[in-house]
């Protein structure tokens, strides 16, 4: 007979963070549904598309009556970069791994959900980690994990806001934790005021439109010109909002995935120095696939770093990145190729100046042409 105690017992070898609530409607639902209204989505548009299946657990796994939410700590203390001298191009603490973390978590879910079903044939259990139309913060705090930050992130009291949120759903009905009611974020705004896009409309209000984590990650254009400059050495996410924050001033203990076996069909990721981002501007669709398949940086594929590169590369504006930022202009994608011209084009001098002449005088697609028009009229 399954009991909360041991099922607690059991995914706490495996969690850092471990804590039952009801399946419920959540109590923020239609918080959500303005969020959505507002446009505050974005390119997101899997989310509209579920708006009714956010209302209850139940659209994730029919049949829903506890929610097991996990915790799993990443990266706290961000490691020495290898590129000490050169300029760099940072990547979120949580991407800064050789394996994605949805693969890893999934799997501990799955060993889990096996387990326990073969303890009581009568029990179900679904394992979720961010892909499935379930307000995963809302129910951690339901569960006592922590509180939702201003920045919107689920902070705990003891291990701040470094850790991966998931779930596991069951039909049984299990002894619920205490939900986490108090709020110490107080009168603080470091995370409001440090935002280099002010994304946060609000205190827990986030315009995902204006986050940089947004334009690197979840987004497949080309940011608008009036960001690309606030996106500055940020390749991959963005980790401002939490590295402000007083409740990670602490780290707690962190031992990185220690079980799993390291892909060898790729490096271990860093942030990258001036030569690794040239060699990426360089690099095949499929290259690109055997290096990243199994990482986080799969999710904005070769298109979306190759756009990213370009503008670190244009904001850092180092000088031997122009020849690397030329030879994008023929890339066959024509994102590329504008965000290319648009990089050319902060760095002054004459090779900068007949590169983009050039670039006039033989391209059509439009939205590089747009970009070639806005250099000609800023530069009059």
């Amino acid at each position: 007979m399954l009991t909360t105690a041991y099922i607690k017992e059991f995914l706490g070898n495996e969690f850092d963070l471990v804590g039952v609530c009801p399946a419920v409607t959540p109590s923020g639902l239609s918080n959500f549904h303005e969020w959505l209204d507002a446009g505050y989505a974005g390119e997101m548009e899997y989310m509209e598309q579920r708006r009714h299946a956010y209302s209850h657990p139940s659209h994730v796994m029919e049949g829903t009556r506890s929610i097991v939410m996990l915790g799993s700590k990443y990266a706290q203390v961000r490691p020495e970069s290898k590129a000490e001298v050169q300029p760099i191009g940072r990547i979120a603490r949580y991407a800064r791994s050789e394996y994605d973390y949805h693969d890893v978590i999934h799997k501990k879910l799955k060993t889990a959900k096996r387990h326990f079903e073969s303890m009581d044939n009568a029990a179900r259990f679904r394992g979720v980690v961010d892909t499935a139309p379930l307000l995963e913060r809302e129910f951690a705090q339901l569960a006592g994990l922590g509180w939702q930050g201003k920045n919107t992130m689920l902070i705990s009291k003891t291990d701040g806001s470094w850790f991966f949120v998931s779930a596991l759903l069951t039909n049984l009905e299990l002894e619920y934790d205490t939900p986490f009611e108090a709020n110490h974020c107080g009168t603080c705004r470091a995370c409001l005021d440090a935002c280099p896009t002010d994304a946060f409309v609000a205190p827990q209000q986030l315009d995902a439109t204006k986050c940089i984590s947004y334009f690197t990650i979840e987004s497949k254009s080309l940011p608008a010109a009036e960001w690309r400059e606030a996106i500055g050495d940020w390749l991959f996410g963005c980790d401002v909002c939490q590295e402000v924050c007083p409740w990670n001033r602490k780290p707690a203990a962190y031992h990185p995935f220690e079980s799993e076996q390291k892909s060898p069909l790729c490096e271990s990721l860093s942030d990258w120095n001036l030569d690794e981002m040239h060699k990426i501007l360089e690099i095949s669709d499929e290259e690109f696939r055997v290096r990243f398949r199994k990482t986080p940086l799969w999710r904005s594929k070769r298109r979306g770093i190759v756009r990213n590169v370009l503008i670190v590369l244009g904001n850092l504006g180092h000088p031997d990145s122009l020849p690397f930022l030329k030879s994008a202009l023929n890339d066959d994608d024509s994102m590329i190729r504008a965000t290319a011209v648009w990089a050319i084009s902060l760095y002054n001098g004459e090779d900068s100046r007949i590169a983009i002449e050039q670039m006039a005088e033989k391209e059509d697609d439009s939205l590089v042409l747009a970009e070639l028009n806005a250099i000609n009229r800023k530069n009059g």
